[in-house]
């Protein structure tokens, strides 16, 4: 039995109170309850196939809007300690309105990693993004916030391998270690999934991150 089937009642609350939120807070543009299971919930739970979770980490989910990978996470493995960061004010209302639907305990923070990158500087054994931005500036909202020793997981699409040469200065300057790369085939053939995991080798540099728009106008 999966770990999706052992928290059944849970995903199908999940599920049900994803799609009826959905137009109000704008979520996401999959409602088929099979895609959502398979590239929302499945999807979200490879890290565990990755990185043993059974023990008490403490784990923060970047941008994760819906809830992804974060609550899925929690979820199955209710020993994380799981913080969201989401910059969208009507996102953090709808998962604070989740969490207690679905009884979890998730520290929910409205705002940008940049921003609150000092209050929580090497916080997290693990760091994690979803579909949020291209690797050479995802990965300066989130370096500062892992713990040295800690490790960063990207959930990736096909171009995790372009994205990488692209990110190959900011790897370096911001002291990561590509450790690791995990390839998925998604189930029903709905694709490819890549985790690139990193290490983070020592202390980041003060400097970084910078304001949003400058790391946009000039990645690393």
């Amino acid at each position: 039995m999966n770990l999706i089937d052992i928290n059944k009642e849970k995903f199908m609350l999940y599920y049900n109170f994803l799609v009826e939120e959905n137009e109000k807070y704008n979520l996401t543009a999959i409602t088929n309850e099979k895609e959502v299971y398979i590239k929302h919930f499945e999807d979200s739970l490879l890290m565990g196939e990755t990185i043993d979770l059974n023990k008490p980490l403490n784990i923060c989910d970047v941008g994760s809007g819906a809830g992804f990978p974060g609550i899925p996470l929690k979820i199955c493995y209710p020993s994380i300690d799981l913080t969201i960061i989401e910059p969208t004010r009507k996102r953090t209302n709808f998962l604070s309105l989740l969490c207690d639907k679905i009884d979890i305990n998730v520290n929910i923070i409205n705002g940008r990693a940049e921003d609150l990158a000092s209050q929580y500087e090497e916080k997290f054994d693990i760091v994690t993004a979803r579909a949020v931005a291209p690797t050479n500036i995802i990965l300066e909202l989130l370096c500062k916030i892992c713990k040295i020793n800690g490790t960063i997981v990207l959930y990736k699409g096909e171009k995790v391998f372009e994205e990488l040469d692209a990110a190959k200065q900011a790897i370096k300057v911001l002291s990561l270690d590509v450790v690791d790369i995990k390839k998925f085939e998604l189930n029903e053939s709905y694709g490819t999934r890549y985790l690139v995991l990193l290490k983070k080798k020592e202390k980041t540099n003060p400097k970084y991150p910078r304001r949003y728009a400058e790391i946009v106008k000039k990645p690393l």
